[in-house]
Parts: structure tokens; C-alpha cells; sequence
């Protein structure tokens, strides 16, 4: 159907409940979008779905790390060659990522959607049958391709479907996996080591994919927007030069470049992104729209993401290094310890929309981030004699407060975005979320090196002091971006946190 210009608003401003039939109704700020309606299962389903496809991504991207050993001796390669293994994954989400929301308005979101799901499954499938190292880089290309579409694309669907006011309830039950898989992948991938064949890694995601793609394409909305051509030289530019940027920042700290070709490398990549800035600015259809920025909740929202993801994207990669190399753990014990972070974002995630409804967006950024930053700070604390109890107690602390963090970043990006916007607005959003990430351990591995120059031959002692000094650093990055969000006004995305109808009911 059609949506007719001139709608009035046509959804109950409740919160998120998928038993309440009366949320059927399709938001009015679908505006010139073409939609086949969700029905009330679909309805029902679509945060589910998303979730689904959300967890078997983000699950991907950890559950390898461990098997990287096992894999480099069944393919007999060195274990340093397994880095382009996990590099061409990140590159492929750089490079696919900016064109999602294109595809979403040009083909429909559950035809991209479904694809998405079904071109990552067929990669998983064929990485596991890989039979050298090239055959499986190759492959793991092809499942970036799909991971690119699926985040960007699922978000904008959920965006689409529920109202502002419930967005911040169906968001927090999306973001749950990216939180979760994380933090089983250093289990599962152990486990499967362990017990089981290397490919296994692999075929994990086939029933999976297989279930989700068949649901998907029963239930997920499907919404067309006009699209404009494509950016083919925007798409050159910005392709080329985030696939740089982000194999440079793959390689950092390896050792396997120069630093003059490091720096040339770098040099290249910044030239290139500034060229596509440049071309954005005369485009009258660029494949990012920058003009986004001019809106002060999407620009806080996303440099916000960026500058506080610098500080807290490390912890994944320093806190296994601290558990295991520095307090003799093993990799299953390391694993458990992080469950607790988990745990916190599962079963308090429905506190959450009740806290940004008192609180509002800029109160809960600025405070949220100023917590975080300090809980990095006491994870400085722990050392040899530390009490498990006190070490769970922390990462069931400082799980709940990051949930939160993402849960209000990605919630605000949408908070003064038009309907027409959204693709556009998802595409950068998921853009700057994957390069953060890639910065953040690239931090990390900056304070490591420097405070612990040689970790392979170190003391657990002196690996101890050198992994505290790099969580002073990380906890110091995450404070000061607390400034990004002081720039936000008091009143900013109340019509999403329902802020202002609780202060009125209050008053």
C-alpha cells in the first residue's frame, strides 16, 4: 500500500508490548514509502527476527579468534597468515555497508533482508568446506557481504515498523545479541575446538540461517522507498578508502608492515575519504548523506558512538589478556568471567527505556558515560588476589551501563530523522559503529604495545601492571567523551523517550 500524504499520527504513543493489538498500525511518518503492512504476528516477530540475525553476526566475528591456531594447522599455514582470515571479514562490512540503505529503498527491505541472511549462510557454509587458506578468505568476503546488510538493514526495519515511542524498547531487545554474541563467541569457538571439528565454527550458522531466512521472508514488513541512482564514484571513493583505512587498522601492531608504509597507507585512505567529502558536497545524490550531521541528535548520537566506542571497544580484547596471560585463567574461565556483562544486558533490559523515560537522552549520556568510564577504571583494580565474586560483580556492572550506552546511541540517531531519512541515516550510523569498533581495539592494541612491549615473554606480574596502566587510558578516553553528549539540549528526543510525558504526569 500507499501511504497518502497528510496523514495524521495513527499510533498509540504505549510502550513496546507485542500483545497489544492496537500497535498494528502503521507509523505516519512512513510518508512516500511503498509497505506491505506487518500484520500482528509479524508484528509480534519482527523484534525476534532482527535479534536472531543480529546474534548470528555478531557471534561470527568472536567465535573464530579462538579457533585461529587449530584452523592454521589443519590448512598448513603459520598462525600470522589466519590474520587475513579475520581482516577480510572487516574489510567486506566496510566496503557493504554504505550501500545497504540503497538497496533497502531500491529492492525492499525483506528482499535485502532475506538475502542478507541467506548470501551469509551460504558463505558459512563454504568457509567451512574451505580447503586452503585462500578459499576460505574468499569466502569469508562473501559472508561480510551478507553480516554488511544485515545490521544496517535490520535496524532500519525496526525503525520503520514501531513508533517513537516504542523504539527504544523493540531497539534495547535488538541490541541485546550484538552484546551477547560477543561474549559467547570466546566460549563456543573453545568448545567446539575442543570437542568437535574445526568447521563446525562454521556450520553453527546453517540451521540458523536456514530457519531465519524462511521466517523472515513469512513475516519481515517489506518497505520500498523512491531511490535515487546510485553513487557509483561516491561509492569508489568512500569503498576504497574505508577498506584501507580498516586494513590499516587491521594490521597495526602486527609487525607485518613498516611504519612508512603504515603511514603511506594511512596518508592514502585519509586522501581518498576526504576526496569523497568533497564529492559529497556536489553530488545531488551522495551514496552518505553528510548534510545529516546538520542535526544535532544524529550528530551526537554518532560522534557520540564513535568517541565512546574508542574507550569501551578495547575492553574485549583487554580483558581476556588480563584474565588469562596476567591472572592465569583459562580460555573457558575467561569466557565465564564475561558472561555477567551478558547476563546484565539480558535481564535488565527492560529497565532501561524506564530510565531514559526519567532521566531523557542528555542526562542519561552524560551521567551513563561518566559511570562507564569510571567502571574501566576499577577493572584497573583487579589483580591477583581479587575475589571472583568481586570480578563478577563488576562485569555484571559495567554490562548493564553499556547496554544502556548502545541501547541510547542507537535509539537517538532516529530521534529527529524523517522517514525519508532513515535509510541514509542507517547506512552511517552502522558505518561509523563497525569503524569504531575496528578503532577501539586498534587503542588497545596501541596501550599494550606501548605499556607491555614484549607480552609473550612478560611476567603475569608486570603484565598485570601494564594491562592496568592501558585501562587508565581507556577509562580517561570514555570520560572525555562525555563532552560529544554535553552539546545535546535537555528537550532533545523526548518524542522517543517519552521524557517530557513523564515530567507532565509528574508535574
Amino acid at each position: 500500500m500507499q501511504s497518502k500524504p497528510g496523514a495524521t499520527a495513527g499510533i498509540v504513543n504505549s510502550g513496546f508490548d507485542p500483545q497489544n493489538e492496537s500497535h498494528c498500525t502503521i507509523p505516519a511518518t512512513l510518508v512516500g514509502v511503498e509497505v506491505t503492512a506487518p500484520d500482528y504476528s509479524s508484528r509480534r516477530l519482527l523484534p525476534w527476527l532482527v535479534a536472531v540475525a543480529f546474534f548470528m553476526e555478531s557471534l561470527d566475528t568472536t567465535i573464530l579468534n579462538t579457533a585461529v591456531p587449530t584452523i592454521a594447522a589443519a590448512l598448513k599455514v603459520v598462525p600470522l597468515s589466519m590474520k587475513a582470515v579475520l581482516s577480510s571479514y572487516t574489510l567486506s562490512l566496510a566496503v557493504f555497508i554504505p550501500i545497504s540503505g540503497w538497496m533497502a529503498d531500491r529492492f525492499g527491505t525483506r528482499r535485502v533482508f532475506a538475502s542478507a541472511i541467506g548470501l551469509f549462510t551460504f558463505g558459512s557454509l563454504l568457509c567451512g568446506i574451505s580447503t586452503n587458506i585462500h578459499m576460505l578468505v574468499a569466502c569469508r568476503i562473501l559472508q561480510g557481504g551478507g553480516g554488511a546488510m544485515m545490521v544496517p538493514v535490520g535496524r532500519l526495519t525496526v525503525v520503520r515498523t514501531f513508533s517513537r515511542s516504542e523504539l527504544i524498547r523493540a531497539m534495547s531487545f535488538v541490541a541485546i545479541p550484538g552484546l551477547v554474541g560477543p561474549m559467547l563467541g570466546p566460549i563456543a569457538g573453545g568448545l567446539i575446538v575442543a570437542f568437535l571439528h574445526w568447521r563446525a565454527i562454521f556450520f553453527v550458522n546453517l540451521p540458523i540461517g536456514i530457519l531465519g531466512l524462511i521466517m523472515v521472508w513469512l513475516h519481515l514488513p517489506d518497505y520500498r522507498e523512491k531511490s535515487n541512482p546510485l553513487d557509483l564514484p561516491g561509492l569508489l571513493l568512500f569503498g576504497s578508502g574505508i577498506a584501507l583505512l580498516s586494513y590499516v587498522l587491521e594490521v597495526f601492531g602486527e609487525h607485518t608492515l613498516g611504519s612508512r608504509e603504515i603511514l603511506g597507507l594511512l596518508a592514502i585512505s585519509i586522501v581518498l575519504l576526504t576526496a569523497y567529502g568533497l564529492h559529497a558536497r556536489r553530488a545531488e545524490f551522495p551514496l552518505l548523506a553528510l548534510d545529516l550531521f546538520r542535526i544535532r541528535t544524529f550528530r551526537a548520537a554518532v560522534s557520540g558512538s564513535f568517541f565512546t566506542r574508542l574507550g569501551i571497544g578495547g575492553l574485549p580484547f583487554v580483558i581476556p589478556l588480563l584474565y588469562q596471560v596476567g591472572l592465569g585463567f583459562t580460555p573457558v574461565q575467561s569466557g565465564l568471567l564475561m558472561m555477567p556483562q551478558a547476563i546484565a544486558a539480558i535481564s535488565l533490559k527492560m529497565t532501561m527505556p524506564r530510565i531514559l523515560a526519567r532521566v531523557g537522552y542528555r542526562g542519561v549520556l552524560i551521567s551513563n558515560t561518566l559511570v562507564i568510564g569510571l567502571l574501566i577504571l576499577v577493572f584497573a583494580t583487579i589483580g591477583v588476589g581479587t575475589p571472583v565474586w568481586f570480578i563478577v560483580l563488576q562485569g555484571f556492572c559495567f554490562g548493564f551501563f553499556s547496554s544502556l550506552q548502545y541501547t541510547s546511541m542507537n535509539t537517538l540517531v532516529y530521534a529527529d530523522i524523517s522517514e525519508q531519512q532513515a535509510s541514509g541515516a542507517s547506512s552511517i550510523a552502522s558505518t561509523v559503529q563497525q569503524m569504531s569498533i575496528s578503532f577501539g581495539v586498534a587503542s588497545a592494541s596501541l596501550l599494550i604495545a606501548l605499556f607491555v612491549p614484549d607480552r609473550f615473554h612478560t611476567a603475569a606480574s608486570e603484565m598485570i601492571e601494564g594491562i592496568h596502566r592501558a585501562f587508565y587510558a581507556l577509562g580517561g578516553i570514555t570520560v572525555l567523551s562525555t563532552l560529544v553528549f554535553c552539546k545535546l539540549k535537555s528537550g532533545d528526543g523526548d518524542a522517543t523517550s517519552q521524557h517530557k510525558l513523564i515530567e507532565q504526569h509528574a508535574g
